[in-house]
């Protein structure tokens, strides 16, 4: 049997802060006590009535939760956002980075290696059918001929006319043979 201490259970019995939340510092004072406020707080959606969550939630979007919302994402929207408050909004590069992996996922694109994410200011040059074709990579997307796209793919499709893997088409794709570092 586990020691106590180990026990996620017991650890939340015991009203004592997840090691997740902080760290292994413990002399960040302030920025401790904060994470173990958010990590209070949380928790304590789980606790709330449907009434109070729908209160929180009129509170936060000045306006009653969307009808049939389950009371389950009720409390996981309403963490979210007492995250975002804490600790920002992800960057909007982020964003767009999980967007194009969400798109990819659901085409099933298993050659889509989400490491390989060109930054913004860079430019993407395609010869195809005696034009250069040039794409400025945006933090909220791409722009192409003025236009803003959220895909490559839309962008190549496009270009040819036939529905094409944008970061294929682009040359955005990892080469075989490659080694990318996974940070593992």
């Amino acid at each position: 049997m586990k020691p106590a201490i180990n026990d996620a259970s017991a650890r939340q019995d015991t009203g004592g802060a997840s090691p997740v939340l902080g760290g292994g510092d413990r002399n960040n004072g302030p920025r401790r006590a904060a994470g173990i406020k958010l990590e209070r707080n949380i928790a304590g959606l789980i606790d709330r009535s449907a009434q109070d969550l729908r209160l929180a939630w009129r509170q936060l979007h000045r306006t009653g939760p969307p009808p049939g919302l389950s009371r389950d994402l009720m409390i996981r929207a309403l963490a979210y956002n007492l995250q975002e408050r804490a600790h920002g909004r992800p960057s909007p590069a982020l964003r767009r980075r999980l967007r194009t992996l969400a798109v990819e996922f659901d085409k099933g694109g298993a050659s889509f290696d989400p490491r390989i994410v060109p930054k913004a200011g860079t430019t993407l040059v395609r010869q195809w059918r005696g034009h250069t074709h040039a794409v400025l990579v945006r933090e909220d997307g791409f722009e192409y001929e003025g236009q803003r796209y959220r895909s490559l793919s839309v962008i190549a499709e496009r270009i040819t006319g036939a529905h094409w893997s944008g970061p294929r088409f682009f040359g955005v794709t990892k080469r075989a043979g490659a080694v990318v570092d996974a940070g593992r």
